[in-house]
């Protein structure tokens, strides 16, 4: 079992920080991968046509790995996941009266692009709500999404763990109901992939997306995403030199090339082979995979569940164990606390977390120790009595 990583990272050790699903913190490997990434501008004579390519393949080929694919020509390079879902709608025919299924209080990210896309073509946005709090919610979620799901759904576009609040979604028997009438599985992975396992092998989604600032513990303005074969012979957001045939080699690029490279390489975002991004984020992947997404899961459960039940004991809402990751849950306040009090009541004593709806969110990684926990808990049933 893993023991608290602290010393990988850059933190200040006067905060006590439980928002990864914020922001990550930086780890030291990542921040000196930058700075040299940084640095060999400095030596533009230096770079050769390759270097615009071979790191990126590398970084490809860890991420193809860390979602278990075997095929790392199916990931593609994004600043963001906006921009991967808004090219996977441009590449999807809507036809009137056709239903994109989101959930309730979903990502903007993850919802804008739809709604866009239903507005146009004459489509639907089905919305399946959270129900009512409490310890069935999980349970009653997911049968609400897959009787959600019939012949005229056309996309399903979810996270594979709410951003709120962690609230855990059954991926494998949503995609096997999505497959019975015909719809794609599109999912947005970043609150999710990194921390927890997440298998294309096992779930077959048709799209995955990930900001690669939170859980990938890389920079921001960087992403990464999967694309299955129903995009492989899609229009691509932009026309980048990058994405053809033969652009390694340079002196050719006067002879414009129709053709674009295979699979998810057509996607890709202008200046994928940026020199500082792309190295941080395979530093950052690198560690993941060393430490893999199930210890990282083994570490935050055995970190959390303790304080979280004497929570529980003490009225606040917390979902059972088994119905969140450890890495992300909310907590909801009794009586009339209010969240956005709580939070600064929090951040007065130092201690960093996020409110997202109802919820307060708490998002740790291995850098957090018992300690954290105690002090984020300790807190948190003062305020309650007072």
């Amino acid at each position: 079992m893993l023991t608290p990583q602290s010393h990988l990272f850059q933190l200040d050790p006067e905060y006590t920080y439980l928002n990864c699903a914020y922001m990550s913190p930086m780890l030291k490997s990542v921040e000196e991968a930058g700075m040299q990434g940084l640095l060999r501008k400095r030596t533009p004579h230096l770079i050769q046509p390759a270097d615009f390519f071979d790191e990126a393949t590398e970084l490809k080929a860890r991420f193809a790995q860390l979602i278990e694919t075997d095929d790392p020509e199916r990931i593609c390079l994004v600043p963001a996941v906006s921009y991967g879902i808004s090219l996977v709608a441009k590449n999807i025919d809507l036809q009137p009266g056709e239903e994109v299924l989101v959930l309730g209080e979903q990502f903007p990210s993850n919802y804008y692009p739809w709604e866009r896309l239903a507005r146009e073509k004459g489509g639907k946005i089905t919305v399946v709500p959270a129900p009512t709090q409490g310890p069935e919610k999980r349970a009653a979620w997911n049968e609400a999404i897959l009787a959600a799901i019939r012949p005229q759904t056309r996309v399903v576009a979810m996270g594979h763990v709410h951003w709120t609040d962690g609230t855990k979604f059954d991926l494998k028997a949503i995609r096997a109901k999505s497959r019975e009438v015909g719809a794609l599985l599109i999912i947005d992975g970043t609150q999710s992939v990194g921390a927890m396992p997440f298998s294309i092998k096992e779930l077959e989604v048709d799209a995955l997306f990930c900001g690669a600032y939170k859980w990938l513990l890389g920079p921001y303005g960087s992403g990464i995403g999967y694309l299955g074969p129903a995009f492989d012979g899609g229009v691509p957001l932009e026309e980048s030199w990058l994405n053809r045939k033969n652009s390694i080699d340079f002196s050719g690029l006067v002879d414009y090339e129709s053709e674009y490279e295979p699979k998810a390489q057509r996607h890709e975002m202008g200046q994928r082979a940026n020199f500082i991004t792309v190295p941080m984020m395979k530093a950052a992947i690198e560690q993941i995979l060393e430490w893999t997404p199930e210890a990282i899961q083994t570490y935050t459960k055995a970190l959390t569940q303790q304080p979280l039940e004497a929570l529980r004991e003490a009225g606040f809402q917390v979902d059972l164990s088994e119905d969140r990751p450890g890495h992300l849950f909310g907590i909801r306040l009794p009586g009339d606390l209010d969240p956005q009090d709580i939070k600064q009541k929090l951040l007065a004593e130092k201690v960093v977390v996020s409110i997202r709806g109802t919820a307060v969110r708490v998002a740790p990684h291995v850098f957090a120790t018992s300690s954290d926990m105690d002090k984020l808990v300790n807190l948190l049933l003062r305020v309650h009595v007072a």
